[in-house]
């Protein structure tokens, strides 16, 4: 009898160990799971947001090559005289010193900006000296500064266009 009671003891103890071990095994089992969800999740949302950042780039890809095609198709360029010109500025006085070309869309507007010169030189000083080191010290800014530039200048033209501003030099002190 007492051989039993240990014998049912012991079972016991083993059922109540190997209980334990199961249900330990469950929650290993579960936490992998878990994981397992969680991971692909994330991995869902990193890849797809990939492809939405993977869109623009190719847009700017393609623009690229459209300014590619563009520059091997260049028109006529007139060459100005360089400008010198102070810029705004509250602690120093800090000056412009740029070259800059026009290039045009037809050899035919070379005689309009012959006539225009003075009042074309004159818009781009005023242009030049209302902006701040800040603002066309970047690329962005130089970027902003040509766009600024050829839609004055082709405002008061008639006989056709400047397709784009080149800076041929450009020095800020």
């Amino acid at each position: 009898m007492a051989k039993e009671k240990e014998n049912k003891e012991v079972e016991e103890t083993q059922e109540k160990k190997s209980g334990g071990s199961k249900l330990l095994l469950v929650i290993i089992i579960i936490l992998l799971l878990l994981l397992l969800v969680i991971g692909g999740l994330v991995a869902y949302f990193l890849l797809s947001g990939n492809s939405n950042q993977q869109q623009p780039q190719q847009a700017q890809k393609i623009e690229q090559k459209h300014k590619e095609a563009a520059l091997a198709q260049i028109g006529p360029i007139y060459p100005l005289d360089p400008f010198t010109v102070n810029l705004v500025s509250s602690n120093a006085d800090r000056y412009l010193k740029c070259k800059i070309d026009l290039e045009l869309d037809s050899p035919n507007l070379q005689k309009e900006i012959d006539k225009k010169l003075p009042a074309i030189r004159d818009m781009i000083i005023q242009i030049l000296s209302s902006k701040t080191v800040e603002e066309i010290q970047t690329a962005r800014g130089k970027e902003k500064l040509k766009e600024e530039i050829k839609r004055k200048l082709n405002s008061i033209l008639t006989t056709g266009e400047i397709r784009h501003i080149y800076f041929t030099q450009f020095v800020i002190q």
